[in-house]
């Protein structure tokens, strides 16, 4: 089996491993902290800007069934990555929009594709940085399967659905069947 390592951030945790558990070819999804300047920092610390941390997953793929490209297109169409250090009511430099390449074939990819985004796509300029991989730290497990434990909470109800709404209308054909 073939599989590709990524670390994205865009904004909460939550969202985007709600987003990307849904995709075939994704083997898993791990919430945590990338970016940052200490090691094995605490989510209290990390939400308060202390750490320079953002939230993260950690996303393993098979690249036979999911592509890189498609990882990204997901990933820039359920956030927005024209807003420095803010998704939403979410502000901080813990929810920037960052991609933490693991090898230069992802950093090619994903310059190229912002390029494209920035042309194409969006109005504002695309704030994503795309920086080396130097770490990740998984949360804390209450923090993981968020979204799939407690659906009916409002800040899912708000916040998430509305990116799983996105995720099922421009991308039903990378969904899983389930």
């Amino acid at each position: 089996m073939t599989q590709e390592v990524i670390t994205l951030a865009n904004g909460c945790f939550w969202c985007t491993e709600a987003v990307f558990q849904r995709l075939k070819g994704v083997e898993k999804v791990v919430s945590g902290f990338s970016g940052g300047k200490i090691k094995n920092p605490p989510y209290r610390e990390v939400v308060q800007g202390r750490t320079g941390h953002a939230e993260a997953i950690q996303l393993y793929f098979d690249p036979t069934i999911l592509s890189l490209k498609d990882v990204l297109a997901v990933f820039f169409s359920t956030h927005d990555p024209t807003t420095l250090n803010r998704q939403g009511n979410d502000v901080g430099t813990q929810y920037r929009s960052a991609i933490f390449y693991h090898s230069s074939e992802q950093k090619e990819i994903a310059q190229q594709y912002i390029k494209y985004l920035d042309k194409q796509v969006f109005e504002g300029k695309i704030v994503t940085e795309v920086t080396p991989f130097s770490g990740f730290y998984p949360a804390e497990e209450e923090h993981y399967n968020f979204y799939n434990r407690f659906p009916n909470q409002p800040y899912c109800q708000y916040i998430i659905d509305p990116k799983i709404k996105v995720l099922r209308n421009q991308f039903a054909h990378l969904l899983k069947d389930n």
